[in-house]
């Protein structure tokens, strides 16, 4: 049953589906605040470290301020009740899933061109370390909202904030197994991150709740 229905139909639960809207809505403000800071910082640590994957997780800050953007203007105004709003919204948040795979698969192709080599950073572990925590908690509260409120969009910001946890364990693992002479593990995180981005995409694209 769509949104517009659930008002209509079952006016007991429509206040418990606005709720979940305004909090889905606020949730995605908030998230836009801190990853403003991690992509300024995990931009600046993966710079400085040669990162491809540091660098890669800080883009990746960016695409996902896009997916919270989408969630914000899916859940405002007259928009909140629209089922083609709704559809608009979980499309724009395939395409944000696809803008990142292909910057992380032309940056390790340079990097290992270049003979660059990823060092440990102090600001990357920190910031990634945050975010490791943090996210997972965001993504599953988006998850179960999106799963309530029946949608895709706000579903597939709460993956993209599982993903972001999981290419932060990428790539602290990255750093400190390059330490160990193994290079190679910071490049395939990319790589393989970029193949996770084209999948959620997908699926996202076509209306599925990602699970994980």
């Amino acid at each position: 049953m769509v949104p517009d229905q659930r008002i209509h139909e079952r006016p007991a639960a429509s206040a418990e589906w606005l709720r979940d809207a305004r909090a889905a809505r606020t949730l995605s403000v908030v998230t836009l605040v801190w990853l403003g800071v991690e992509s300024t910082l995990g931009l600046a640590a993966g710079l400085a470290a040669h990162s491809v994957a540091l660098i890669g997780w800080g883009l990746s800050a960016l695409v996902e301020a896009a997916a919270s953007l989408i969630v914000v203007w899916r859940f405002t105004g007259a928009r909140t009740l629209s089922p083609s709003a709704e559809h608009t919204a979980g499309r724009a948040v395939a395409v944000s899933f696809w803008l990142l795979a292909p910057y992380l698969v032309v940056h390790v192709a340079h990097d290992l061109d270049a003979g660059h080599r990823a060092v440990p950073s102090v600001l990357g572990i920190v910031v990634t370390s945050f975010s490791l925590v943090s996210m997972p908690v965001l993504g599953v509260v988006k998850r179960r909202l999106g799963a309530r409120l029946a949608s895709p969009a706000t579903s597939g910001e709460g993956t993209q904030n599982l993903i972001c946890a999981a290419m932060a364990g990428g790539v602290l693992a990255g750093l400190w197994l390059n330490t160990a002479g193994w290079w190679w593990v910071d490049p395939a995180v990319a790589v393989a991150l970029a193949a996770v981005a084209v999948r959620e995409g997908k699926r996202a694209w076509h209306g599925h709740a990602c699970c994980h």
